[in-house]
C-alpha cells in the first residue's frame, strides 16, 4: 500500500485527541513495509548531509539504529566534497558545488553501496539541502528504480524564500527553476513527489529557521518570504509535523529517528542507544578552505581530508577537564585524513588535540561516546584578528541542533546566557574571548548533557572547542 497526503488527511479527527505527532506515528505505522526478517535482510540506508555540513553529524542517528539491530555496513553517511551551494547554481564558484553536481556525487555513492551490499534498493534520509539531492536523484538521476524511501528533514522544498525575482539562479529559491521543475505536478492530484518511491517529509511547527514567513535569518528582517511554516511539505509525501525542534533536529533528534524508523519498518523503535564498554573510534581531520570572498579568518568548509596532521587523544577528569595521564592514542595522518582507528572506553571522557599547519592548536572536550564510530570527523580551527585579541578562546558548540535560548536549559562558564546566542534557534556556537589567560576549567552544559575542558593560551596558537553529542 503506497500511502499519500489523502492518508494524512484522514487522521485529522485522530490529531485532536492524540496530538499531531502521536497522529503521525500512528500513520507511518500503518503504512510502512513490514520488517525484514533478518538484520541481513535490513534495506541500506544513505544519509545525505545539509548545506555546509559534514557526515559526522548523522552520528546518534547511527547509534539509534544500531541499537535498533541495524547492521553496521548496512548505514552509509557521505560526506560531500565541497557541501555548499553556489550563490547560483547555474556559475561556477570556488569551493562550492551545484545541484548537478551534488546528485552525481549521491548517484556514484548509491551505486557503491548497492554493489557492496548486494542490495537492490536502499532508503535514502536527507538533511536540509541534503533533500534537494534526494529529489533531484530520485525525479532526474533514475533514482526511483534504486530508492525504496525517502526521508527529507527540514529541506526547504519550497525555498527558504519565494520572492519573485529575488536570487532566483539560488537553489534555495522556491521561484527558481530548480525547485520550480521538482516541485511542478507529477500527476492529476497535483502531487510533488516521483517514482514508485514512498515519501515522507519531518518539519517544525514554526521553529525552523529556514521555513519562516518573516526574513529574520535571511538578513531581511521584516520582509515577507512568502514562505510558511509547512515550506518543507510535499503533497503526495507524509508530511510529519513536530513541535518544536529545529532545522537540524528535523533530521538528528530522537523524534525524527523514531519518525523515521516507524516509516520505514511499520515498527516502534526503542529509544535507548544501547552503549558499549569498549568503543573503535575514527573519522577524518578536515580543513577549512579559503574563500576568495572571505578576507576573515578563511571558514569555508571543503570536508577534505587534512594530510600531516597530529592528533593526540588524552582520557580527561569529567569534573575539571584534566588530563589523566599521557596521550592514549596518537597519530599523523595520511592522505585519507584518518585520525584512527583509536580504542577507547564508552565511559570515558576524552579530549582530542589536533596540530596542522596554518591552524590553531585545537582542544576538542566530547562528553562520552556511548558506541563505536567510524564517523568522528574533527576540524581544527583558524583564529580571527578577534581571536587573537584575547587571552584564551573557547567554543560551545551544537553540531546536530541550535541553540534556543527560550527551549533549551543551557549554560556556560556559569552563565545561563550564551554569549553570541540570540533569542530563536539559530545558532550552533557560542565563543567566549577570556581575557585572563590563566589555565582553568571550564563547564558547559545543554538540556543534561555536560561538558568540562581547559582554557589553552592564544597567545601560544591554542584554542578551546566544547562540542555536544546531543
Amino acid at each position: 500500500m503506497l500511502c499519500h497526503a489523502h492518508d494524512w488527511n484522514a487522521m485529522n479527527l485522530q490529531r485532536r485527541s492524540l496530538g499531531l505527532f502521536s497522529a503521525a506515528l500512528l500513520l507511518l505505522s500503518a503504512c510502512a513495509t513490514p520488517e525484514p526478517r533478518t538484520q541481513t535482510e535490513r534495506t541500506p540506508i544513505v544519509f545525505v548531509h545539509g548545506n555546509g555540513d559534514s557526515a559526522a553529524l548523522w552520528q546518534s542517528t547511527i547509534w539509534r539504529f544500531e541499537s535498533n539491530g541495524w547492521p553496521t555496513e548496512r548505514l552509509h553517511p557521505i560526506d560531500m566534497p565541497y557541501p555548499l551551494a553556489r550563490d547560483a547554481d547555474n556559475k561556477a564558484q570556488a569551493g562550492r558545488s551545484s545541484t548537478q553536481e551534488h546528485m552525481a556525487f549521491l548517484q556514484g555513492e548509491v551505486q557503491a553501496v548497492l554493489r557492496r551490499t548486494g542490495a537492490s534498493q536502499v532508503v535514502l534520509v536527507g538533511n536540509s539541502r541534503g533533500g534537494n539531492a534526494i529529489r533531484n536523484f530520485i525525479c532526474n538521476g533514475g533514482g526511483a528504480a534504486v530508492v525504496s524511501h525517502a526521508v527529507l528533514g527540514g529541506t526547504p522544498n519550497h525555498g527558504v524564500q519565494a520572492i519573485p525575482g529575488l536570487n532566483e539562479a539560488n537553489e534555495f529559491s522556491g521561484t527558481g527553476p530548480f525547485l520550480k521543475q521538482l516541485n511542478a505536478p507529477k500527476n492529476a492530484q497535483g502531487d510533488e513527489v516521483c517514482g514508485p518511491t514512498r515519501w515522507m517529509t519531518i518539519r517544525s511547527d514554526n521553529n525552523d529557521k529556514f521555513a519562516q514567513p518573516d526574513g529574520l535569518w535571511l538578513g531581511m528582517k521584516g520582509r515577507p518570504t512568502m514562505v510558511g511554516f509547512d515550506g518543507p511539505e510535499l503533497k503526495g509525501a507524509i508530511n510529519v509535523v513536530i513541535p518544536k525542534i529545529d532545522h537540524r533536529e528535523t533530521s538528528y533528534s530522537q523524534a525524527a529517528f523514531e519518525a523515521t524508523y516507524r516509516f520505514i519498518t511499520g515498527q516502534a523503535p526503542s529509544s535507548r542507544v544501547v552503549r558499549q564498554t569498549d568503543v573503535v573510534l575514527n573519522g577524518k581531520v578536515v580543513g577549512l578552505g579559503l574563500d576568495p570572498m572571505d578576507s576573515g579568518s578563511g571558514n569555508f568548509v571543503n570536508n577534505l581530508p587534512l594530510r600531516g596532521a597530529r592528533m593526540e587523544v588524552f582520557a580527561t577528569d569529567p569534573a575539571s577537564g584534566q588530563r589523566r595521564g599521557p596521550a592514549v592514542h596518537l597519530q599523523t595522518t595520511g592522505a585519507d585524513g584518518q585520525w584512527g582507528p583509536f580504542r577507547g572506553r564508552g565511559d570515558t571522557t576524552y579530549e582530542f588535540v589536533i596540530q596542522a599547519a596554518g591552524y590553531a592548536t585545537t582542544h576538542i572536550y566530547r562528553s562520552p561516546l556511548p558506541r563505536s564510530s567510524q564517523w568522528l570527523n574533527m576540524r581544527p580551527e583558524r583564529a580571527n584578528d578577534a581571536d587573537r585579541a584575547a587571552q584564551a578562546v573557547l567554543s560551545f558548540t551544537r553540531p546536530r541542533g541550535y541553540f534556543d535560548p527560550g527551549r533549551d536549559a543551557m549554560s556556560l562558564d556559569g552563565q545561563s546566557s550564551l554569549p553570541g546566542v540570540p533569542p530563536g534557534a539559530g545558532v550552533a556556537s557560542s565563543r567566549l574571548r577570556l581575557k585572563d589567560g590563566t589555565q582553568r576549567s571550564v563547564a558547559a552544559s545543554f538540556n543534561g548533557e555536560k561538558i568540562v575542558g581547559l582554557t589553552w593560551p592564544m597567545a601560544q596558537g591554542h584554542t578551546t572547542v566544547l562540542e555536544l553529542t546531543d
